[in-house]
């Protein structure tokens, strides 16, 4: 199992994060994630190429939004929704409720 989870919880800043989420895709995984403890890439954006949902992965995953585990051939996200929490309280409520 590969785990790929992006930045240290302090290094997460609220400019990637908001510029992480200015694009409705990737508004639309973390609403996504937000309501589960992890899904694999296919569930969340079904529609969506494999190299376009893999550069949005790479956006929210270098953000620190997600973070990404790979068993076998399929991708797992999660949200961070913890460390976004910790670092940012309210913001992740705001994007999921906005």
């Amino acid at each position: 199992m590969e785990s790929e989870e992006g930045p240290a919880r302090s290094e997460i800043t609220i400019e990637a994060v908001l510029a992480a989420l200015d694009h409705p895709l990737r508004l639309r995984v973390v609403r996504a994630l937000a309501a589960t403890a992890e899904m694999t890439c296919q569930e969340i954006l079904p529609e969506i190429t494999k190299s376009t949902a893999s550069h949005h992965w790479k956006v929210l995953r270098e953000a620190g939004v997600v973070e990404q585990r790979r068993e076998g051939r399929y991708l797992y996200l999660r949200l961070r929704r913890d460390d976004l929490d910790s670092r940012f309280p309210g913001v992740v409520d705001a994007v999921v409720l906005g």
